[in-house]
């Protein structure tokens, strides 16, 4: 594969075409931007709420219907890779991705700002598979690991500095900038793509599977949409309950119609690889680990400890540099020991780092969340470098594309599920918990006041009454804070559970395949 990657016949004769790590950089660029823009955008949305009048249900959908368009269409987006060229839908991916942050920078209506939000999401999921499948393509087997190491750091880095430049941009620019940045980057990816990475498709599929891409779009939106809106229904709510049967209905007709399909959409075959499986399952529960926890810490440092947007950022900054080291060493830690050991280790890892944040209190220090930071940077690298080998490692190369988006997916509805399960968990313990702090500082409140105090609760937030006496308001924020980190504490014990739970199951997984034997058209 390395000397067909290095000369094919009918290769353009360019300086740079298809060299493995320059297209490392095209797919590190491409995705940095889309991870960039992830994070950035909820540091954006006060800002934007005040400019373009927007509710709070807007603002939520801000992020909602992006998340819900890359997490239906992301495995559907991998398929068209393998069918079209992963190089060819990468780029369209690129190109959409940079002319949607573009008119969004423009537009001042809501409602026009939520419908590019999704239309970018549909862009962005054509070319986070495109970029995996086109990193398998590029590297040999023995290095196919550093580069999906360097790949994670990227993505971990550009994720963990978006609360960073997203203060900056907004605090000394303007909200639009947030989305303007996009496009430099868009631009230089698109370029740099063009020039130097091959084409690579499937030579065996033909068509795409119409009837299958309905049914798991059908699921995955049902899916999503139920995790997303469970909050806000209720998870025993009627709603919730058909929107998560509906997604198991269009699942079972998913997987039945891909037994008759003559090009399956999704091949039932992949999961006849347990390492596959138990890859995917593993993307899932460090998704939900990582992302369910992280996201209540953004409330813990503006709400309790009063931070700016920019400050919360620079907290994270020990992560981010732990994330540029760890990522290539687990690469080569993954290349020498195997996927088992490294993954289960990196949960084991994980879990110490989510214990350590259980045990933050109202006045913790820098340090006291530092150290927990950087070691879920040595944790969490080798999980998502490993599993996502174990996942397109193991399948075949013509479903490469598929793979990559089976891995989006996963850690899409993992990162939803967490958020949505530790949010209904932390707002139920700072229900129970909060009549007893009130109680304590001398502030009686009925059922009634406690329920309607425990959401704001829940988000760091103290529900001080205006004009309150400056006594009444400090214990009423003694009480809430103490209250959320109760929630925050019973969240954080959760995810140290289910680390513990994935380091279990790493112990089932095996290497991906050393060779590259599946027909590969390369152009």
């Amino acid at each position: 594969m390395a000397q067909a990657l290095a000369a094919p016949a009918d290769a353009p004769a360019r300086r740079g075409h298809g060299h493995p790590w320059l297209t490392l950089l095209a797919v590190a660029l491409g995705v940095i931007m889309v991870m960039l823009d992830g994070t950035v955008v909820a540091i954006a949305n006060p800002v934007i709420g005040r400019d373009l009048g927007a509710s709070l249900s807007d603002l939520q959908w801000i992020t909602s219907g992006y998340l819900l368009a890359l997490a239906v269409f992301l495995i559907t987006a991998g398929k068209l890779g393998d069918l079209f060229g992963h190089k060819r839908v990468f780029l369209v991916g690129i190109a959409g991705f940079a002319v949607t942050s573009l008119a969004i920078g423009l537009t001042s209506s809501i409602g026009v700002l939520i419908a590019l939000r999704v239309l970018q999401g549909l862009f962005g999921a054509l070319l986070q598979p495109a970029a995996l499948a086109l990193l398998r393509a590029a590297f040999p087997a023995e290095r196919l690991n550093m580069a999906i190491g360097i790949w994670g750091a990227a993505i971990g880095v550009s994720s963990a500095a978006g609360p960073i430049v997203g203060g900056l941009l907004v605090e000394n620019v303007s909200w639009q900038s947030v989305f303007f940045i996009n496009v430099p980057v868009g631009v230089v990816a698109l370029l740099v793509g063009l020039w130097v990475v091959k084409e690579s498709r499937s030579e065996s599929l033909s068509k795409v599977d119409a009837p299958g891409v309905v049914l798991l779009s059908g699921a995955m939106f049902c899916l999503v949409w139920a995790i997303i809106k469970a909050p806000e229904y209720g998870w025993g709510d009627a709603r919730t309950i058909a929107f998560f049967a509906g997604a198991i209905v269009l699942a079972a007709a998913f997987v039945f119609w891909q037994t008759r399909a003559a090009e399956p959409l999704l091949p039932l075959s992949l999961f006849r690889n347990a390492s596959v499986a138990i890859g995917t399952v593993l993307m899932v529960l460090m998704a939900f680990s990582m992302f369910g926890a992280m996201f209540f810490l953004t409330f813990y440092f503006q709400g309790v400890h009063g931070l700016s947007p920019l400050e919360s950022g620079l907290r994270m900054l020990p992560m981010s540099a732990g994330m540029i080291v760890a990522s290539p060493l687990a690469g080569a830690a993954l290349s020498r020991f195997g996927p088992k050991i490294p993954i289960a280790a990196g949960m084991a890892i994980t879990a110490v780092s989510m214990f350590l944040l259980s045990r933050l209190g109202l006045t913790a220090g820098y340090a006291d969340t530092a150290i927990p930071f950087v070691l879920l940077a040595f944790g969490l690298s080798p999980v998502m470098v490993g599993a996502t080998e174990v996942i397109v490692g193991n399948s075949p190369e013509e479903h490469s594309g598929v793979a990559g988006g089976m891995q989006q997916s996963a850690m899409q509805v993992g990162g939803s599920l967490g958020t949505a399960v530790l949010g209904a968990l932390i707002t139920a313990k700072v229900a129970d918990v909060l009549p007893g702090h009130l109680a304590a500082v001398h502030i009686p409140a009925t059922p009634a006041q406690v329920e309607a105090m425990k959401n704001a609760v829940a988000l760091g937030v103290a529900p001080v009454p205006p004009g309150s006496p400056q006594a009444v308001a400090d214990a009423l924020t003694q009480a809430a804070h103490s209250s959320f980190l109760d929630g925050m504490h019973f969240g954080f014990t959760v995810s140290v559970a289910v680390a513990v739970l994935a380091a279990i199951l790493a112990l089932f997984v095996k290497a991906g395949r050393k060779t590259q034997d599946a027909a590969i058209h390369l152009a």
